[in-house]
C-alpha cells in the first residue's frame, strides 16, 4: 500500500509538525445524493480496512494529502474509489465537523476535521458504471436518506456509526429541507422579498451615442460582472432565464436573481435565495465508464450556502495558507501590481 502524507493539526484546526497516533488532521467526505429518488449512495468498506471493515459507509471519503486543497482531495477520492470524475462545480461544501473516536482496542485513534461535500445528481448512476477500488470498496448501493438516518439512529451494526443528533446530522436536515419544499410558501416569501423594491425604468438610446464596436463591448459587461461575482454565476443565470416560464415559482426566482445578480439576497445579509436544488443541470457523458443505454451523469451545478468572500477573484477552494504561499512565489510576486 502506498504511503500517504497529510497535514497534522491541533484540536483547534492548526497545523503541527509532528505525525503520531491520535494527531488531528483533515479529511473530506463526499455524499452523492440522487434527486429523483431521494437516495444517498453508500459504499461497503473492504474487509481489509483497518477501521470498520465490512460496513456500509459514506459515498466516498479520504484524507487531504499534504499540499492539496480540500476540493482537490474530494475530486481525487471520488475518482479513485468509485471511478467518478467530476468538475469542481459539482461539489457543494456543506459544513465541517470534528470526528473523534477510538476503536480496535485503542489501536486506531481517529481525530479528524471532515469537510463534508454534497454532489447532487438527477438520476441514479447504474451500478455497472462504477469502477470500484477493490482494496477500499467492496460494493455500492442506494438507500433512501430517511431510512439511512433511522438505521444510524438505531446503531445498526451493518453501518459505520455516526451521531445523527450531532454535527453529522446536518446532512439530513439540509436534504430534508430541499426535498420537502412548500412551493406555495416559498412563492409567497419571494413575493414579499420582491415587494421591498420599487421598479424604476431607465431609458437610453445607445445606438446614437456609441459606436458599433462600443455597443458590442457593452454587451460583454454583464457577462464579466456576473462571472466576477461567483464562478458559476453565468451558468446559473442562463438556467434560471431558460426555465423562468416553467412555473410561477420559477418566474419569481428569475425576477429576484435579476435584482441581486447572484443567488444570495443583498437585503438579507446575503442569505441564500436559492439552493443547489434550484441550480443548472449539466450532463457529463464520460464521468464514469460507459454503460449501454445510459446517456451519462446529470448533476446540479453546486453553489455554497455562504456567499464566497473572495467572489471569483480567487479559486473557490483557496484558503489563507495557500494564498500566502502563492504570494511568496518569486515568479508570481514579481508580476503583481499592488496599485
Amino acid at each position: 500500500m502506498a504511503e500517504e502524507h497529510f497535514d497534522v493539526l491541533t484540536k483547534f484546526g492548526e497545523k503541527t509538525e509532528v505525525h503520531r497516533d491520535g494527531d488531528y488532521h483533515r479529511a473530506v467526505i463526499v455524499w452523492i445524493f440522487v434527486e429523483s429518488t431521494q437516495e444517498l449512495l453508500l459504499q461497503l468498506r473492504s474487509d481489509d480496512k483497518d477501521s470498520w471493515p465490512g460496513r456500509w459507509d459514506i459515498s466516498s471519503a479520504g484524507h487531504i494529502s499534504a499540499g492539496d486543497s480540500s476540493l482537490m482531495s474530494a475530486q481525487r477520492e471520488l475518482e479513485e474509489e468509485l471511478g467518478i470524475k467530476l468538475p469542481k462545480d459539482a461539489f457543494e461544501m456543506l459544513f465541517v465537523f470534528l470526528q473523534e473516536c477510538v476503536i480496535n482496542d485503542g489501536k486506531f485513534i481517529n481525530n479528524e476535521f471532515d469537510d463534508v461535500y454534497l454532489v447532487t445528481i438527477l438520476h441514479p448512476i447504474p451500478l455497472e458504471a462504477f469502477t470500484l477500488q477493490v482494496k477500499e470498496v467492496s460494493a455500492v448501493k442506494y438507500i433512501p436518506y430517511e431510512v439511512y438516518r433511522n438505521l444510524l439512529a438505531k446503531k445498526d451494526p451493518a453501518y459505520v456509526p455516526y451521531d445523527v443528533d450531532g454535527d453529522f446530522g446536518k446532512l439530513f436536515h439540509i436534504i430534508s429541507q430541499r426535498c420537502q419544499v412548500n412551493t406555495e410558501s416559498r412563492s409567497l416569501s419571494l413575493q414579499k422579498q420582491l415587494q421591498r423594491y420599487s421598479p424604476v425604468t431607465l431609458e437610453a438610446n445607445l445606438t446614437e451615442e456609441l459606436s458599433e464596436a462600443d455597443q458590442k463591448t457593452l454587451g460583454l459587461i454583464d457577462d464579466i460582472c456576473h462571472e466576477q461575482l461567483w464562478h458559476s454565476n453565468p451558468a446559473l443565470r442562463d438556467w434560471l432565464k431558460e426555465h423562468a416560464n416553467a412555473s410561477e415559482l420559477d418566474k419569481l426566482k428569475w425576477k429576484y436573481f435579476l435584482i441581486n445578480k447572484i443567488p444570495w439576497s443583498s437585503l438579507d445579509e446575503n442569505e441564500p435565495l436559492l439552493t443547489t436544488a434550484d441550480s443548472a443541470v449539466k450532463l457529463l457523458p464520460e464521468a464514469t465508464k460507459p454503460f449501454a443505454g445510459w446517456k451519462g451523469l446529470e448533476y446540479r451545478a453546486a453553489f455554497p450556502l455562504t456567499k464566497p468572500p473572495g467572489a471569483n477573484f480567487y479559486p473557490p477552494d483557496m484558503d489563507k495558507m495557500e494564498f500566502t504561499s502563492w504570494l511568496r512565489c518569486s515568479d508570481v510576486s514579481s508580476t503583481i501590481d499592488y496599485h
